[in-house]
């Protein structure tokens, strides 16, 4: 099968759908029109496919024997996994599909060496982010769990803890201390352990690198811990407030909340995966977590947007109407929506509908995501793909800006002209340093043909 590249027709915004419902641009936004080129792009959900050396590198030496280690599956050598504490995990298919023929696309475990290089290596990663004019990107585990879930559930915690610090030492120190400015610095915290939860946020908060999240479990009783009103988490959401950290509820713990027949389709959880954000969100709002901790900030990965506005009409509505159940969890005198505006950032990957909607939640309160590697992103057409929405729903220069970088700076308080002047931070800037970037449709087969004959 020979290279195909993405079909631009589908991007033009006469044609699209949902056409009857875009409202008439004012005669303000007429005369503006960004230029593509001068877009500046932050992710705030990608994802990293872990190295060999991601782990044994950052170990203490008395104990990288016992570190995991990348070797190939007891049960099917012809895919890796990971082995830590006895237990394997292999890398699902639709965790690094990128570049790869729909047709190869799937869940079962797959092999290193058929993935597109920038999925495990960091110096790729970067050359595929500028070719997709990505200034930077918060990237989340895939081995440890997107919230550092799996470690959690080993049995040998201290173990898992050290686990856990090395990889926080590999995320910040080498992939974000190598390309400063590249990478928004995130970790994960040994949430089974309160204090050493709190221990490790302030850690990492005195590294140089300047960590700015902690990616945590956005349903927690759905993966065996205690639920947010519970007050179990408040030393963690505290300790984030004091080092001026966000909160990142990626959806992923709370998948098996979402209750299906014993026989389902695959496509059952790429589709219904958004309203894992939905019921986080309510647990948050209903918790007494923002009342208690008012700063808290939170920000809803890979949920999307649609529910929002569905969500907060709800509850707005629900304070008042069921006042009989003197439901008391929001700051006094704060609606849902007012709570919402403050508190939290959601991101998208495509959803027209839901930008035409934007000024009931806040544009304020949208970011954007790529998704590199996972089935959903828009990996190398992300520029293309996002300018053509965004001026369907009629947003103006400003409203691009704020969607495309503005807001997650402010969210996150991270500059990200620090180590990029903006003229170099642009789409325009970055893709005419990738101008050698292969971005054609590539076989696993091809993959692994090019990553053996690269180590023969």
């Amino acid at each position: 099968m020979g290279p195909k590249s993405l079909s631009m027709n589908t991007l033009n915004a006469a044609d699209s759908p949902y056409r009857k419902y875009f409202r008439k641009p004012s005669e303000s936004e007429s005369e503006k029109q960004m230029n593509i080129n001068d877009m500046v792009l932050l992710s705030i959900d990608d994802h990293i496919i872990e190295g060999p050396d991601t782990f044994a590198k950052h170990f203490p030496e008395s104990m990288k024997d016992q570190a995991p280690k990348l070797m190939k599956h007891p049960d099917n050598p012809d895919v890796d996994a990971w082995m830590f504490q006895g237990v394997s995990v292999g890398s699902p298919g639709l965790s690094a599909v990128v570049s790869w023929p729909k047709e190869e696309w799937g869940f079962d475990p797959t092999d290193i060496s058929e993935m597109r290089p920038g999925t495990y290596d960091i110096h790729q990663r970067v050359r595929d982010m500028n070719v997709n004019g990505v200034l930077a990107g918060m990237n989340f585990p895939t081995f440890p769990g997107f919230a550092g879930t799996h470690l959690a559930t080993l049995p040998d915690k201290k173990l898992s803890l050290v686990a856990i610090k090395a990889y926080n030492d590999y995320l910040l120190d080498e992939l974000v201390g190598a390309y400063p400015g590249r990478f928004i610095p995130m970790g994960i915290i040994p949430f089974f352990d309160v204090d050493e939860s709190v221990k490790e946020i302030n850690r990492l908060a005195a590294k140089g690198v300047g960590c700015r999240s902690i990616t945590m479990p956005e349903t927690p009783y759905g993966v065996g811990m205690p639920d947010f009103s519970t007050g179990y988490w408040d030393p963690i959401f505290k300790a984030l407030v004091d080092t001026d950290m966000v909160a990142s509820m990626h959806i992923g713990g709370g998948f098996g909340l979402i209750k299906r027949p014993p026989v389902t389709l695959p496509d059952d959880i790429v589709i219904l995966a958004a309203l894992v954000s939905t019921i986080a969100a309510s647990d948050l709002l209903t918790s007494g977590v923002l009342k208690r901790i008012p700063d808290i900030k939170f920000a809803m990965s890979e949920g999307g947007l649609g529910w929002i506005p569905f969500l907060l009409d709800r509850m707005d509505r629900h304070m008042v109407n069921h006042s009989w159940t003197h439901l008391d969890s929001l700051p006094k005198g704060k609606t849902p929506t007012e709570v919402w505006k403050d508190n939290f950032l959601a991101c998208f990957i495509t959803e027209p509908t839901a930008l035409l909607t934007r000024e009931r939640y806040g544009t304020h309160t949208i970011g954007w995501e790529c998704d590199y590697p996972h089935s959903d992103c828009t990996w190398p057409y992300s520029p293309e793909l996002l300018l053509k929405e965004l001026e369907a729903a009629h947003c103006s220069d400003k409203e691009i800006d704020m969607i495309t970088h503005e807001n997650v700076a402010n969210f996150f308080n991270w500059d990200p002209f620090k180590h990029t002047p903006r003229d170099q931070a642009t789409v325009g800037g970055l893709r005419a340093l990738a101008t050698d970037v292969d971005t054609n449709e590539t076989s696993k087969a091809q993959y692994r043909q090019r990553y053996e004959a690269a180590r023969a």
